[in-house]
């Protein structure tokens, strides 16, 4: 989330030049060589679903040709910011053959974060695509809109956030009383990160597991970020490369670890809805 209110103006021009995408298509790229998936092919797929507010729900799903998993994860981006930013990311998941979709928030207003909505319209994106297993992660604001969505998504097998940003209290609300394990990955405090206000949310949740990136800046979370993300966080892009990668690999290991210990989990949860 890009937190200071002063530059928000400028964010949201400079943005509204990237519309909804609506076409549905599908091209091939190579996955990243992996010894233990040699081969692997990742199917990308523009497309969109219309969120319960009427707006698009623009997304593109990362399809492996070989899953390690039958879980979805479904990524979410920050403030007034686009799935693009988190392609890196999408395909690395998806390189490892874990099925990944990154959403473009459509309810997100300058003047409203909207981010009960937001959360509400990922579980649609995961309706969409008849997930069975879903892990929701998201960065920053993103990270809110996926605690919503795991709150309120029996399928849910944990949650990923990334630097996550709460506002009013509302993460926090989310977490309370919620048995799906958690893990945050955190950058250094700073205005753009609401001065690490996140870990105060995972720390009121009962399955939670929070990690410092040593020296990470927020849009070092992005993958790939822009100029505009660094301009208004005052980062130091020295570095930003290795931090960067580090943050992949960390997110990735955090998602194989939701992965492996949620599916018995879900299994007994839908078993016994009172549990």
């Amino acid at each position: 989330m890009l937190y200071w209110a002063k530059f928000t103006a400028v964010l949201a021009a400079c943005l509204s030049i990237a519309g909804c995408l609506g076409l549905r298509q599908q091209v091939q790229l190579p996955a990243a060589d992996r010894e233990d998936r040699p081969g692997t092919v990742v199917h990308v797929v523009w497309g969109q679903v219309r969120s319960e507010a009427g707006c698009p729900l623009a997304y593109v799903w990362y399809r492996p040709s070989v899953r390690s998993s039958q879980a979805l994860v479904v990524l979410a981006h920050g403030f007034l910011r686009r799935k693009e930013r988190l392609a890196d990311l999408a395909q690395t998941f998806a390189a490892a053959g874990i099925e990944t979709v990154a959403v473009d928030l459509c309810n997100m207003r300058l003047w409203s974060g909207n981010h009960a909505r937001n959360g509400f319209d990922l579980i649609r994106v995961a309706d969409h695509l008849q997930a069975r297993q879903v892990i929701y992660a998201g960065f920053s604001a993103g990270g809110l809109a996926a605690l919503v969505a795991a709150r309120n998504d029996r399928r849910t097998i944990g949650v990923l956030t990334l630097d996550l940003v709460d506002a009013q209290g509302l993460g926090q609300l989310m977490v309370g009383g919620f048995e799906r394990p958690i893990i945050g990955l955190f950058g250094e405090p700073s205005a753009c990160n609401a001065h690490n206000n996140g870990l105060i949310t995972l720390a009121a949740a009962h399955k939670s597991q929070s990690e410092r990136i040593p020296e990470a800046g927020h849009c070092d979370f992005e993958s790939p970020t822009d100029w505009l993300c660094r301009a208004l966080c005052e980062e130091d892009a020295q570095g930003a490369e290795r931090r960067r990668t580090e943050i992949l690999m960390q997110a990735l290991a955090a998602i194989q670890a939701l992965v492996e210990s949620g599916a018995d989990r879900l299994q007994l949860a839908l078993s016994h809805p009172g549990q």
